[in-house]
């Protein structure tokens, strides 16, 4: 077998700062190894010890210094007796590519190398979070996908080389199988990182490691030419925290000072109603198209969606996969449902949304931020050649544009994106748009588009164990460390039922099982922004509190009164959670 895997060098999240210009500055800043990727280096030198004859090449685009990125992965596969190399793919005609440039040079470039029998990449990148250049690469060269994979099994059948996995997706799972060749991302679970120590990536042969130009891949365009997207302005959402506690205090003066902070800050003032958005427009047939792929199960989402395209100023189109209820989607602003039947698989739906993109033309697609959204939206933008925002948190129209605020490290900033194609494309995050009231019900039509599965992914089983909204509709959340155990969850009830909370927990805490991978708060989690956080048994590392930033006010209570915890905190109680948080409950029902 042959393996490819596409890594990427990101810059440590501690070490981030914009320059004068509102970029970010990478020079003088330490580059590392994504930590998705470092999974997907792990898992193919995994499969190449399993599989004796395997071959291993880390693909990487990038200035030259991202070499250090392929020496990395090159001394983990060396350290295991793998059969690796690097390909280093740079050239000033790269800079400036946005996700879908990216997946083209990418895409070229296993063209050129392969035929690979695999190719696997991180889930994401955590400086972007984007997820869209597997499922571009897999869509540039007509292989299946799948995405956030957690556990692989490889075998043989009577079809070739099969793989056996099962996805983490949002709030649930995928349970499938593919066979080679294919496209994966893998999810951060999935095995334990690759990472080398500078020594030893320095030992690394400078023959391991070819390099790769634009002329080598053909004509392009390349980088920035070849990008549909363009950045905007970047606002820094910088956050301060009063950081009050007195460690030395009794417990019970401790739990009613920080109680006062929490009334003196309205963190207890129960948030109204969110209804600034008003009433859906009436029809409106005319003026600038906008299609609302609607992801399966997902009815919030696809309320808040249908809104804010009805508010956009021209006819609104629901594309389903489920049968529609054509009423309550008109309700919600469609003018007109498109339902695709024969298939509910992500690259079918992709494939169906391209033919009738290509015929129409809208103005706009936006879909959903999940696994399911991402892939949809990825593989129609390649197809395409459109321009994709993801994970946009607000979506705003500037004369024939839309543009999408898009946030990065973990909402550290967020930047105004927009795109240069014919057809604009959006992701949006679930539960960051305020769905207006419905409209009276009007007769719209239903359009029947059948698509022919391509049979390419059999999906044996999909289950959801939670909701991704959540923890974005939330007002108040209770975010729990390993400090506490699952079997003392029943003890933080009253506090819970007392503030309308809902329970988050830290990556150790999902990583354990405890509660589900949907309520995981941090980078490779959800960011959050209730009006108030009580984080109970939780260190504070940075990974963590980064989703906390868009907070309204944050009370931790730790015994540690050295824990970081407390430089990402208002207030904070010193002491044992299991005393402190009954005193809380009484000082708050006091109140």
């Amino acid at each position: 077998m042959r393996l490819a895997v596409l890594v990427k060098q990101v810059p440590k999240f501690e070490e981030m700062e914009l320059g004068p210009d509102g970029r970010l500055r990478r020079d003088g800043i330490e580059l590392e190894m994504n930590p998705y990727c470092r999974r997907a280096v792990a898992k193919a030198c995994e499969i190449a010890q399993e599989r004796p004859g395997t071959s291993v090449v880390v693909i990487t685009l990038g200035p030259p210094a991202a070499d250090d990125t392929l020496r990395e992965a090159i001394a983990w596969g060396l350290e295991r007796d793998v059969h690796i190399t690097g390909l280093l793919v740079t050239d000033p005609a790269f800079a400036g590519s946005d996700s879908l440039a990216t997946a083209k040079a990418l895409a070229a470039a296993l063209r050129r190398e392969g035929p690979f029998d695999l190719v696997l990449a991180g889930r994401n990148s955590v400086d972007a979070d984007t997820g869209q250049v597997g499922p571009e690469v897999a869509q540039l060269l007509d292989l299946p996908f799948l995405t956030g994979v957690r556990y692989l099994h490889v075998a043989d059948d009577e079809h070739g080389v099969r793989l056996d996995a099962r996805c983490e997706h949002d709030d649930g799972w995928l349970q499938a199988q593919v066979h080679l060749p294919a496209v994966i991302s893998c999810a951060e679970r999935l095995t334990d990182p690759s990472k080398v120590e500078p020594a030893g990536r320095a030992a690394v042969p400078a023959d391991r490691i070819r390099t790769l130009g634009a002329a080598d891949l053909g004509r392009g365009p390349w980088g920035q030419a070849a990008s549909p997207t363009w950045v905007g302005p970047v606002k820094v959402m910088a956050v301060t925290r009063a950081r009050r506690r007195t460690p030395g205090a009794p417990l019970a003066d401790q739990v009613r000072a920080a109680v006062g902070v929490l009334v003196e800050r309205a963190a207890l003032v129960p948030s109204a109603e969110r209804n600034d958005a008003g009433a859906v427009p009436t029809v409106n047939r005319n003026g600038r198209m906008v299609a609302v792929v609607a992801e399966p199960d997902r009815a919030h989402a696809t309320r808040e969606l249908l809104g804010a395209a009805a508010r956009m100023g021209g006819p609104v189109v629901a594309v389903t996969v489920e049968p529609p209820d054509a009423p309550t989607l008109a309700s919600w602003g469609a003018d007109e449902v498109v339902h695709v039947t024969g298939s509910a698989v992500e690259e079918d739906i992709a494939r169906a949304l391209t033919e009738w993109a290509r015929a129409v033309q809208p103005w706009a697609v936006l879909t959903e931020s999940t696994a399911w959204g991402r892939e949809v939206a990825s593989r129609a933008a390649a197809a395409l050649d459109a321009g994709l925002t993801g994970d946009a948190v607000d979506l705003d129209v500037e004369g024939d544009r839309l543009i999408a605020w898009k946030p990065a490290f973990g909402g550290q900033l967020v930047a105004a994106i927009g795109t240069t194609s014919p057809i604009q494309m959006a992701t949006v995050r679930a539960g960051v748009l305020v769905a207006p009231a419905p409209r009276a019900t009007t007769d719209i039509s239903v359009t029947t588009l059948q698509v022919e599965p391509r049979g390419r992914v059999r999906v044996l089983a999909r289950t959801r164990e939670d909701d991704i909204e959540v923890l974005a509709d939330a007002t108040a959340v209770i975010a729990v460390g390993t400090g506490v155990k699952p079997e003392e969850y029943a003890r933080l009830e009253p506090l819970r039922a007392l503030l309308g909370a809902e329970l988050g927990a830290t990556r150790k805490v999902t990583d354990k099982g405890w509660l589900p991978r949907a309520r995981q708060i941090g980078i490779t989690g959800r960011s959050i922004a209730p009006r108030l956080v009580v984080s109970i048994g939780a260190s504070g590392k940075f990974n963590h509190t980064v989703g906390l930033r868009a907070a309204g006010t944050v009370l931790a209570i730790n015994p540690d009164p050295d824990a970081p915890i407390w430089d990402a905190c208002d207030v904070g109680i010193v002491g044992d959670w299991h005393e402190a948080v009954p005193l809380l409950v009484d000082e708050l029902q006091s109140r």
